[in-house]
């Protein structure tokens, strides 16, 4: 009698063995089921985001010194395909950017600094951008009237003097947001995204956003270096 009990508790003991193996095994291969279509999915969004990248439009941020205008204004370029970000400080210093205030844009852009309006407008014109820049004044066309599929460099100023008399010289052209009421100007942020969404708007009538504007090895180099954020 008691042989008997003792087999059945060790096919019993045995059973539970195998069961709880299986369960480790397959619990262990939904985790890596998981993991690998989170990666792929991941892998495909990071790959359309490249896809849609406008390496034609650029925006330049002369002495913008508030974070939080900063962070607005990054999640506006990446939420559009912009890749660039050129930061010229040649008053305040560079505010301190976190993930927080950028909400995770900070890492999908580039950001080149400057000391000099005039150097960063001569590497711009080096590569064929027209460069328009905002600024409240006669001379200043409507942003609405501007051909923002041409390779463009938007400029936006300090959000108490605006742009400097440099940059306003070096444009090729000075650009302004209408309005309707008694005030005359926005935020910066809220300007950066009406420039940056109405560019958005005509490269799409165009099909800009259809086909990639970046080149294959582009596209492969830099979502290798996505991958990996």
């Amino acid at each position: 009698m008691f042989m008997k009990d003792a087999s059945k508790t060790m096919i019993f003991h045995s059973f539970g063995a195998t069961l709880i193996s299986f369960s480790y095994v397959l619990s262990t291969y939904m985790t890596d089921f998981t993991n690998w279509t989170r990666s792929d999915e991941r892998s495909a969004r990071l790959r359309k985001t490249l896809e849609q990248r406008q390496p034609g439009l650029v925006l330049v941020l002369e002495n913008v010194h508030d974070p939080y205008n900063i962070g607005a204004i990054l999640r506006s370029c990446d939420a559009i395909g912009v890749m660039r970000v050129m930061m010229v400080y040649t008053i305040e210093e560079p505010p301190k950017i976190n993930k927080t205030t950028a909400s995770g844009a900070l890492k999908w852009l580039e950001f080149i600094r400057y000391r000099s309006i005039v150097k960063c407008f001569e590497d711009l014109h080096s590569e064929g951008m027209q460069i328009l820049a905002t600024k409240i004044e006669p001379k200043a066309a409507n942003v609405f009237s501007y051909d923002l599929t041409k390779p463009t460099a938007l400029v936006l100023g300090n959000e108490h003097r605006g742009i400097s008399e440099d940059a306003a010289r070096g444009a090729d052209g000075l650009i302004y947001i209408p309005m309707m009421g008694m005030v005359e100007s926005v935020n910066v942020s809220v300007a950066s995204a009406i420039c940056l969404f109405e560019a958005m708007r005509q490269r799409q009538q165009k099909g800009m956003y259809d086909s990639p504007q970046l080149s294959p090895e582009s596209i492969r180099s830099t979502l290798d270096e996505w991958t990996r954020k």
